[in-house]
């Protein structure tokens, strides 16, 4: 009794805060292991994707307004929502989301971050980062002759966007891309248009 009772106090308490240690090492470890596995598992898939040929950035670069994408939590209720593109000396490209609270008066919400080509060397395969060292694939996957509208999507298929450099987009070239997406194995139900400024 004695000893369980020197145990209770001294060992035990000593054990745990060295479990948890431990456990903390441990679970930074295997979170570690958990995004080199998810990047290995997207380079995979992306190696399997097709990408858009022959993109010139320097062409890319610019304004484009949103048109349509699948529904996530970071655009969740913003319209007008438009990207610019910008190529910086270091070869890098800035990026500057803009779009506003549920109505085209509505608050401006703003997010500046950066984007870099990948490792393959690949202009169609971009990595964005919003966050300190969190990047996410931004991949090309349709591009019109005279970079007028685009499809972008990710190594995930929850993720689309339908880009064009006018705030309007003729329904032709819509139901085009929305078809194109469709052969790729996108469930465009989940589409949901954009509304934009007209003036």
């Amino acid at each position: 009794m004695e000893y369980w009772l020197f145990c209770r106090t001294f060992i035990l308490p000593n054990t745990l805060l060295t479990s948890r240690k431990k456990l903390g090492s441990f679970s930074f470890s295997l979170f570690v292991i958990l995004l080199m596995i998810t990047a290995c598992s997207s380079a995979k898939k992306i190696k399997e994707m097709k990408l858009a040929e022959n993109v010139d950035l320097e062409r890319y670069v610019g304004s484009w307004y949103e048109m349509a994408r699948f529904p996530h939590s970071f655009e969740e209720g913003l319209v007008g929502v438009t990207a610019t593109y910008t190529l910086m000396e270091n070869g890098r490209i800035e990026v500057i989301n803009e779009g506003y609270k549920h109505s085209l008066d509505g608050k401006l919400s703003r997010a500046v971050g950066k984007a870099k080509v990948a490792k393959s060397g690949n202009p169609a395969h971009l990595r964005v980062s919003f966050f300190w060292i969190f990047y996410a694939d931004y991949l090309i996957l349709e591009l019109d002759a005279d970079y007028q509208y685009v499809l972008i999507g990710r190594s995930s298929d929850k993720y689309l966007w339908i880009l064009a450099r006018e705030p309007q987009l003729d329904e032709k070239t819509y139901i085009m891309l929305v078809s194109k997406a469709r052969e790729r194995g996108y469930d465009v139900s989940k589409l949901e248009r954009v509304p934009q400024l007209v003036e």
